[in-house]
């Protein structure tokens, strides 16, 4: 129900938003973001406001959201359908209370809402001239100063606390990439200038390349009974996914993570030969990089390498 009303009022709003917005929005999605952030950058929008807005979902106004969707929605029924579907019951184990704020998180209607909410964020930020990029609640700002940039944190943070919200104090920083060591994280990439070739280049972030590794364990415990090769395939799976997101990263991010899924290939290889410890020393010639070639292991550091003579 949440989604067919979701599907109709959906286009509604879409004549509003702006093209600064892209979470969770029809066409539109990460990769778009990020594209956009690079452009900038290229630009010379070097000085970055990496901005958290503390708990959004859960501390939308209820009512405030509701005088939003009455600009554009006139319809009785509708608008106390939306009512009852953000006053709608949370049962958490044994708990069972009704929010006075916020949006369920995981509902279809939601991600539309919440985009709503901050619509007006959006156009004040544009209208000031500022360069804004919103997916959803995770979004920064780009200037090509510093007071640029101190003007753009202080506009939002007051444009935030007139709609009740508030940027998480510590998650909330202004970014300088004019200098190699300072960086920022957006939708799973950090950004930062290089130290040799001074120029911005980007890479997973530390929870990005700890979700992958998570995941690539659960795969290779060295009691896993499976045979190598449904491994692999259980494994390429997982990296044919993880490398369509982050294919444009720094070379340098994939090598390294190559060796380390070959060294727990290796480990388990060495546990069914009834030797101990992790894969290493003589390990490399009794199971080469081409042994695992020949199986099909996906290789993330020559698919990038293809990706760019392609390019």
């Amino acid at each position: 129900m949440q989604n067919a009303l979701r599907l109709v009022i959906e286009p509604i709003f879409e004549r509003e938003f702006l093209c600064s917005s892209y979470g969770f929005r029809p066409g539109r999605g990460c990769k778009d973001a990020l594209r956009r952030v690079d452009e900038l950058l290229k630009d010379g929008y070097l000085w970055v406001v990496d901005a958290d807005i503390k708990s959004y979902f859960d501390n939308i106004p209820h009512e405030r959201l509701m005088q939003e969707v009455e600009k554009h929605i006139a319809d009785s029924r509708v608008l106390e359908l939306l009512r009852k579907y953000l006053k709608q019951d949370i049962l958490d184990g044994l708990e069972r209370w009704t929010p006075q704020g916020g949006t369920p998180q995981g509902a279809f209607i939601s991600p539309l809402l919440a985009n709503l909410y901050l619509h007006p964020v959006d156009v004040a930020m544009t209208e000031t001239g500022f360069e804004m990029i919103r997916y959803a609640d995770d979004l920064v700002i780009l200037s090509r100063s510093l007071e640029g940039a101190e003007a753009a944190l202080a506009w939002l943070q007051n444009l935030l606390t007139e709609r009740g919200l508030t940027l998480h104090p510590q998650k909330t920083r202004i970014a300088n990439l004019t200098e190699p060591g300072d960086g920022f994280d957006f939708l799973g990439y950090h950004f930062e200038r290089s130290k040799y070739k001074q120029r911005i280049t980007r890479w997973p972030r530390k929870k990005s390349l700890k979700k992958i590794k998570d995941a690539i364990r659960q795969k290779t415990k060295r009691s896993n009974g499976h045979s190598l090769e449904s491994i692999i395939i259980s494994i390429n799976y997982t990296l044919r996914g993880w490398f369509e997101f982050f294919k444009h990263s720094n070379k340098y991010t994939f090598i390294p993570l190559d060796k380390w899924i070959r060294r727990r290939l290796r480990s388990i290889l060495r546990v069914r030969s009834k030797r101990k410890g992790i894969g290493r020393g003589f390990d490399h010639f009794r199971w080469p990089n081409k042994f695992f070639q020949d199986l099909g292991l996906f290789n993330l550091g020559e698919a990038h390498r293809t990706l760019l003579q392609s390019s």
